[in-house]
């Protein structure tokens, strides 16, 4: 199977492309640098005409920068995606699509499971959950992929806000599962391998680490792994931009389970290694 990966500048393009050279699969990537330069109609010309699946890892998970840069992020959540997907339809290819736990409010009280209707308020989540929609009317042979948390967003915000600053502010009401970028990838190539052996398995999935936990005791959790921020002194406040987070963001994992034999795995035992890949990660190919 001819599989091409679409991919950033980010560490999990990388990652989802070492763990599927690792296979018997054909594999190619299409780095794309900048939404400004993505033109539709120049598809026919990126995507090679052999290609069997399209595995989109432009994986957007922080509902701020949505806020601050709406154009630009649309482009990456809903116009890039949507465009593959027409291409997808016209050439009989399928298409993974990555999407995320900000496509629910988090008013319900248990772990909110695939058929669970959409219902977000941040822009982040209305472009994921309109991606959604649109995804299962256009093109059959499809996976949304939803995640949790991006184990990746909240050490770089946590870092981040922890600069000259002895105290930090975290909710306790906001739980979620984080994923990591490393573990993601895992997931994403057993999906890919899985379609290879021509399993007909089309759908909406999620997948998040094993263990739901608030964002208060995430940091804990981050500047305890962290050594240059064990100055830091966490506090159970609800900060201004968790006015953009879902108070409950937890995903039931027993359909990807059941259908592709993937097990959640623990997300503690990644935080030094998504934090090295952080901060050294290599440049993903650009051919």
């Amino acid at each position: 199977m001819n599989v091409l990966v679409v991919h950033d500048y980010g560490p999990l393009g990388r990652l989802v492309l070492e763990a599927l050279r690792g296979t018997s699969l054909a594999i190619r990537p299409l780095l794309i640098r900048s939404p400004d330069g993505v033109d539709p109609a120049a598809l026919e010309d990126w995507v090679p005409e052999a290609t069997d699946l399209i595995v989109n890892t432009l994986w957007h998970n922080d509902p701020e920068a949505a806020e601050r840069d709406p154009e630009t992020i649309r482009e990456w959540a809903f116009s890039i995606p949507m465009a593959l997907a027409e291409h997808a339809r016209e050439h009989d290819i399928a298409l993974i699509q990555l999407s995320t736990c900000y496509v629910f409010d988090g008013r319900k009280q248990s772990a909110y499971i695939t058929s669970n209707p959409g219902q977000p308020f941040s822009q982040l989540g209305n472009w994921q959950w309109e991606c959604e929609q649109a995804l299962r009317t256009l093109l059959p042979r499809h996976l949304i992929l939803r995640t949790g948390w991006s184990l990746e967003r909240f050490i770089r915000k946590i870092t981040a806000s922890a600069e000259g600053a002895t105290q930090l502010e975290l909710s306790s009401r906001h739980r979620g599962q984080p994923v990591a970028m490393k573990d993601l990838a895992r997931v994403i190539r057993a999906l890919v391998l899985q379609i290879d052996c021509g399993a007909e398995v089309w759908g909406t999935y999620q997948y998040a680490g094993a263990e739901e936990i608030s964002q208060y005791e995430l940091g804990l959790e981050i500047i305890n792994a962290l050594p240059e921020l064990e100055a830091v002194h966490v506090v159970d406040k609800v900060p201004a931009w968790a006015r953009l987070e879902p108070e409950n963001t937890t995903l039931g994992c027993i359909k990807i389970r059941n259908t592709f034999g993937v097990k959640q795995l623990p997300w503690r035992t990644r935080l030094k290694e998504e934090a090295a890949l952080i901060s050294g990660a290599a440049q993903p190919e650009t051919h």
